[in-house]
């Protein structure tokens, strides 16, 4: 019985302080990758999150606002809406939209056309379905920013659309009184800016559509 107790003492082994320093570290090291790659995986899901919100509301959101009312314009005997003007401009925070690349859809009781003629900055129309655009000034008669085809911050446009023909074939274009009708913007980028209006029951050379 003295001899087994004797050899347990001598057996009888615990950890050192450096093997124990040793498992340690051991212990840290793997906590901290553990910890770094879950915090990466987080940082990486939060990223796409975010790009994908972003995103969303770009697209969700229009690039352009009305900045005024829109204009119409009867015929020669005023029987019909013959043509519109609307001014436009950025809506805050919004990147420059290239007038260029603007398509503008048009569509009423009887007509739908998925993109009217662009003729370009400052180019006369002669013809229905037709549309231009121009930089406006400002209240001291200068331009606010520049005049090339980028609608940027503080600056304002002037598009004139000629109405397309309807169903019926009327060859200069228009709306008939108490019709609706609808134009809709669409820049390269960002969502859509549709305007619909209906035209009043008597038609005038010039008016303000409701």
């Amino acid at each position: 019985m003295r001899e087994i107790r004797k050899s347990l003492r001598r057996d009888k082994r615990g950890f050192t302080g450096l093997e124990a320093a040793i498992v340690l570290t051991a212990f840290v090291v793997v906590a901290a990758v553990f910890s770094y790659m879950v915090l990466g995986a987080g940082f990486f899901s939060t990223e796409k999150a975010k790009a994908v919100v972003h995103t969303g509301v770009e697209q969700a959101t229009s690039s352009v606002e009305l900045a005024g009312d829109v204009i119409g314009y009867g015929n020669s005997d005023n029987s019909r809406l013959q043509n519109v003007t609307l001014y436009i401009q950025l809506t805050a925070g919004e990147n420059p939209v290239d007038m260029g690349k603007l398509t503008i859809t048009y569509a009423d009781e009887y007509v739908y056309n998925s993109s009217l003629t662009a003729k370009g900055k400052d180019v006369a129309l002669n013809g229905a379905g037709q549309w231009n655009y121009s930089v406006v000034k400002n209240a001291t008669g200068n331009y606010p920013g520049d005049t090339d085809s980028m609608l940027e911050k503080n600056e304002k446009m002037k598009l004139f659309i000629m109405l397309p023909s309807d169903a019926g074939g009327v060859g200069n274009g228009g709306v008939a009184p108490n019709d609706w009708f609808q134009i809709e913007l669409k820049p390269e980028q960002g969502g859509t800016l549709p305007v619909k209006k209906t035209v009043p029951g008597k038609v005038d050379d010039v008016m303000v559509l409701h």
